[in-house]
């Protein structure tokens, strides 16, 4: 038995395994349980920090990306800004598309940071941003044609790593319906 097992610095170690196996309902034996506590680790052990870490930084990345779609991209299409307003004139879109792209960016920044809505949010955007990417390649001859790709990576990593989210909404609204 390595020092670590003896001490009960492991949480599969000999020492505590009758208070987990009271504490813990019987289910199916996972791989790490099967062997040595002084050959491997237990992913209870390693996993949450690391998944802590992930956790908030996939946070931080949907904060900031929730951010700019509000503040720098919505906000000057919804206050009719010079820059924005020029650039839907010359595409002949007006008005019209600017508000209308303004309110989908600021609803899809809004969405990124409600739980149950987030993965959807960032796959909206990101389909936002190929429309983005096309208009910028047939208007613009491909001058600013990067920026909607650079933001496409963290909306899809955001998208990936929500994708439970759809699961529960999809629930949520199959349920709404059958009540009516």
């Amino acid at each position: 038995m390595s020092p670590g097992a003896a001490s009960g610095l492991y949480p599969d170690s000999s020492t505590d395994r009758s208070a987990q196996e009271t504490a813990m309902p019987d289910t199916t034996t996972s791989p790490a349980t099967t062997t040595s506590p002084a050959t491997t680790t237990s992913p209870a052990t390693t996993l949450p920090a690391r998944g802590r870490g992930l956790r908030v930084a996939l946070r931080v990345v949907q904060v900031l990306l929730a951010l700019f779609f509000a503040v720098a991209s919505a906000l000057p299409k919804l206050i009719g800004h010079s820059s924005a307003a020029d650039t839907f004139a010359e595409m002949g879109w007006g008005d019209a598309g600017m508000y209308a792209i303004g309110v989908l960016e600021l609803a899809g920044a809004v969405a990124l940071m409600v739980p149950l809505l987030q993965s959807v949010a960032a796959t909206a955007l990101s389909a936002l941003m190929v429309g983005a990417f096309v208009v910028q390649l047939m208007y613009f001859d491909g001058e600013n044609a990067a920026t909607p790709l650079i933001l496409m990576v963290p909306l899809l990593i955001v998208a990936r790593a929500r994708r439970g989210s759809n699961e529960e909404l999809s629930r949520l609204v199959r349920a709404r319906v059958r009540r009516g």
